[in-house]
């Protein structure tokens, strides 16, 4: 798999934000939604990553600074053709590793507490990220759970 820096040109990446965005709406109030367009995703704050497999995107994430030291992941997601092949889990560790590279001592993250988020919960508990309080601009929210992990 190759990851890469991406400038969110392609019109592969934008259908899979789009997926993404979607499926967000699919199970989430909209005031719940926290998940970035691509134009959001283009700040100079955030770096974006695809993933790739030959000429197949497979997914992707991206890495925002909140500071000097903390960053949040934002944008994971798996293409849905390529689910549980564990693309998940190379891009996530590929985040933290550009996030320590980067000198920041922590990674924070805003996932769903609904059902449909559970996968995507377990495999941040499966790499250190534990519960926390709101982080940033967030504010308490039952549709919202919020990790973190000391790096």
């Amino acid at each position: 798999m190759d990851i890469k820096i991406d400038d969110l040109s392609g019109s592969e990446v934008a259908q899979l934000v789009r997926e993404h965005l979607q499926s967000m709406a699919l199970h989430s109030p909209p005031e719940s939604i926290h998940a970035l367009g691509l134009e959001s995703l283009r700040k100079p704050e955030i770096t974006f990553w695809s993933a790739w497999e030959g000429d197949d995107l497979v997914g992707c994430g991206a890495l925002k600074e909140l500071d000097g030291q903390h960053g949040e992941i934002k944008s994971m997601r798996t293409s849905s053709s390529h689910l549980r092949k564990g693309i998940a889990k190379r891009v996530l560790q590929h985040i933290i590793e550009e996030a320590k590279r980067c000198g920041y001592r922590r990674l924070s993250l805003e996932t769903g507490s609904m059902d449909a988020f559970e996968p995507a919960r377990s495999l941040y508990a499966s790499f250190g990220f534990q519960y926390c309080e709101p982080f940033s601009d967030y504010i308490e929210d039952p549709n919202s759970v919020f990790m973190t992990k000391e790096l």
